[in-house]
């Protein structure tokens, strides 16, 4: 197959993006198709207008890449590529409309409250009602942002208003929810639509406080236990859950699913990632290696069923 590459992007996860786009590309070749690699970005919508492939595979991560609109542009070039569309995109990449979805279909999430950050927004009123409705520790992060970028952990609230600059400079609506301490886990999910398995469950055990950028991206700074020691009852609700947030939301494909793990052992929903990151070593790739999927296979796979579902 012809398949284009779209990788890099111009939103803060770009490096992780590169390596992504890097690993899959190399996959494909291993695989025998025919890659054309694009480094994209916005001024380069010429290059995919131009398009003549059978396939495109998106290595974007975050803004312009997971958040609906490459999907939408590609749903009107009539391209198909893999992973999730423009609806279940543009939901899970929006964490406060993903969190009413699941809290409304019986999933547990952390009790929260969006602010509006855009023009001269009045930073004492925000900071006062952040003070009224949550007690530290709580966090405070940009509602649309990937890899925890903008994020703070609020331990006393002398940090507020720091903490909401610092999201307000990704998002012009910020989030601010409940800090639920507990054990950090992950369940990528794949299939046909209709069709999808869990895999393996992943903790994740940072080397920082959470698990933050420096966490996910640098040498060393988490450790990854595939699978998860759990008890047999929660490893299973785990995954039920993994899946049941992939087909509330819609996603197409795959989908990695983030939970906590809280203090009555219980798990609570986070987000759900439509391009999780996939290089070599990045979390999906690591639990289907625990079933015996090479990186090339699972690649592979993600091609696969972007034929069938598309």
């Amino acid at each position: 197959m012809k398949i284009a590459v779209l990788y890099g992007g111009t939103s803060g996860e770009r490096e992780v993006s590169l390596s992504t786009g890097k690993g899959i590309i190399k996959a494909l070749k291993n695989k025998g198709h025919d890659v054309i690699a694009i480094d994209f970005s916005p001024e380069k919508i010429k290059d995919i207008l131009e398009l003549k492939v059978d396939l495109v595979f998106l290595g974007l991560h975050g803004r312009f890449g997971e958040d609906g609109k490459i999907q939408g542009l590609l749903d009107m070039l009539n391209l198909p590529y893999v992973g999730s569309g423009v609806l279940s995109s543009a939901l899970a990449m929006d964490k406060a409309k993903s969190k009413q979805i699941f809290s409304l279909n019986g999933l547990q999430t952390a009790n929260s409250k969006t602010f509006d950050v855009t023009g001269l927004f009045n930073m004492s009123d925000i900071v006062e009602d952040i003070k009224k409705h949550f007690p530290t520790p709580f966090v405070i992060k940009p509602n649309q942002e990937g890899s925890t970028l903008g994020l703070t952990i609020v331990k006393n609230e002398g940090q507020i208003e720091k903490a909401v600059q610092t999201a307000a400079h990704s998002d012009s609506t910020i989030l601010v929810e409940d800090y639920v301490q507990g054990r950090e886990v992950t369940v990528p999910v794949i299939g046909q639509k209709g069709k999808e398995t869990p895999l393996p469950v992943i903790e994740i055990i940072p080397k920082n406080d959470y698990y933050d950028f420096d966490s996910k991206y640098k040498p060393g700074g988490s450790e990854h236990i595939v699978p998860a020691k759990l008890p047999d009852n929660l490893t299973d609700r785990l995954k039920q859950e993994a899946v049941k947030a992939h087909q509330l939301l819609g996603c197409e494909v795959y989908s990695r699913v983030d939970f906590i793990i809280n203090e009555k052992g219980e798990p609570v929903i986070l987000e759900v990632n439509t391009l999780p990151g996939m290089t070599p070593t990045s979390l999906f790739p690591d639990s289907a290696k625990e079933i015996g999927w090479s990186y090339d296979d699972l690649i592979e796979k993600f091609v696969e069923l972007s034929q069938l579902d598309k």
